[in-house]
């Protein structure tokens, strides 16, 4: 229970009061043992020093020079000490500090009235000047002492901060030689592999009479080239240290709505798009990075189809929206396996259009039907890492991300993407 109330508002107090509170009482304390506490000169001096504790680390030198007069009539002791203490420990100065001991050496050695001074008493003098000079000396050394062990320990403080930035700073050069190391074998496999694959399309383009077999080796060739300038792109940002970071994401063009058809296009999937309104999207804060994962997302969602749903069919949609909502609310799948959130953002867009206002954020739905059974299920490799990439895109980017099942056998991906976050990702580095 004690610690309990240490640690409670009451501790709390207690902590930020009792420095300021103990000293006062103390003096008070010794001033009513040597002087009583009947009022005259001596009492009213004394408890005056006493009260002037309250501001002395404020005004160290003017409450030392208060408690003096303490001192010399009252014949106290702790209220100059302290007060000495305090001006050793927060207002260091051998001048200052010099003449304030020999002040308080003057009037402890003194008395008081003058005229009770005996020149003579060579013995007892001697005893008072030792006693006086130890009594302002303990107090200096002490603040003092309390003042250098501050300074080490703000010392101490910074040499950890320095020693913490060091590893950070060796970490982040491990981080950048392991990201080369990388790079070097990325390019060197993939890129090897990709090579191979656009030399083997082309000698089919070039052999084969067959106009269907043709188009197909045609469009191997242009996904292994685009796949390549990726490649190069990401082989750069891998690559990139520090100030290279900039001009290695201008390697290559990064893709956005603009080329969602072509990506369809070369998709080998039955896929109907439909795109919104996007009025004033291009003029939006942040639109190319929500853009590019709206792509992103487009592709990785058909690359799912291709592998667990062979021969579906598949609806894109893309639509502006005025206010990016939670995906909880979007409502029941219809008989068409529509939801009524797909309505509302085509509302959406076509009410930012009329209206002439900016949408603040984009809506990309991919749904996809059962897959056909007599459909071949290809051996495609799989990480099950693309979904949860695309969550954590979309939550870096401020929106929300949604995958399951429909009722008809399908699967549907719905993520959200808001303009304005997508622009302070853009400004700190862009997101892939």
């Amino acid at each position: 229970m004690a610690r309990a109330l240490t640690r409670g508002p009451v501790g709390r107090r207690l902590r930020k009061t009792a420095p300021l509170a103990v000293p006062v009482l103390l003096a008070i304390a010794d001033a009513m043992l040597v002087n009583g506490i009947d009022l005259d000169l001596e009492v009213g001096v004394s408890m005056a020093a006493a009260a002037a504790l309250l501001v002395r680390r404020r005004f160290p030198l003017l409450v030392f020079l208060f408690t003096l007069p303490g001192l010399y009539i009252g014949y106290i002791w702790f209220a100059p000490m302290i007060a000495l203490y305090t001006l050793a420990a927060l207002r260091p100065g051998r001048a200052r500090l010099g003449g304030c001991a020999l002040l308080l050496i003057a009037a402890h050695f003194f008395p008081y009235p003058i005229s009770d001074f005996e020149l003579t008493a060579y013995r007892e003098n001697t005893l008072v000047l030792i006693d006086a000079s130890v009594t302002s000396a303990a107090p200096i050394a002490l603040g003092l002492l309390v003042r250098t062990r501050r300074e080490l320990a703000s010392r101490v403080e910074d040499l950890t901060r320095s020693l913490r930035r060091e590893h950070r700073l060796l970490a982040d050069r491990v981080k950048t030689t392991e990201r080369a190391r990388l790079a070097r074998e990325m390019h060197d496999v993939v890129a090897h592999q990709v090579s191979l694959i656009s030399l083997q399309a082309g000698a089919v383009q070039v052999s084969t009479e067959d106009a269907e077999a043709r188009a197909g080796a045609r469009t191997i060739r242009e996904l292994s080239v685009r796949t390549l300038e990726e490649l190069r792109h990401m082989v750069g940002v891998l690559r990139a240290d520090s100030g290279e970071a900039a001009e290695a994401r201008d390697l290559a063009p990064q893709p956005d709505l603009e080329e969602l058809p072509r990506l369809i296009e070369m998709s080998a999937l039955d896929v109907t798009y439909e795109r919104g309104v996007v009025a004033g999207a291009g003029g939006a804060s942040g639109a190319k990075t929500v853009e590019r994962a709206a792509f992103r997302t487009v592709q990785e969602a058909l690359t799912n189809v291709r592998k667990h749903a062979p021969g579906a069919r598949v609806r894109v949609r893309v639509d502006p929206v005025d206010t990016v909502r939670g995906l909880a609310a979007d409502g029941a799948e219809g008989a068409d396996g529509t939801q009524a959130a797909d309505r509302a953002g085509a509302a959406d867009g076509v009410a930012a259009a009329d209206g002439g206002r900016t949408p603040h954020g984009l809506r990309v739905e991919i749904r996809n039907g059962p897959p056909d059974a007599t459909a071949t299920v290809p051996a495609l490799p799989g990480g099950g890492h693309g979904l949860v990439g695309l969550r954590e895109r979309a939550q870096i980017l401020g929106g929300t991300l949604e995958a399951r099942r429909t009722s008809d056998g399908g699967f549907v991906v719905r993520a959200e993407f808001p303009y304005e976050a997508g622009r302070s990702e853009a400004e700190q580095g862009e997101v892939r």
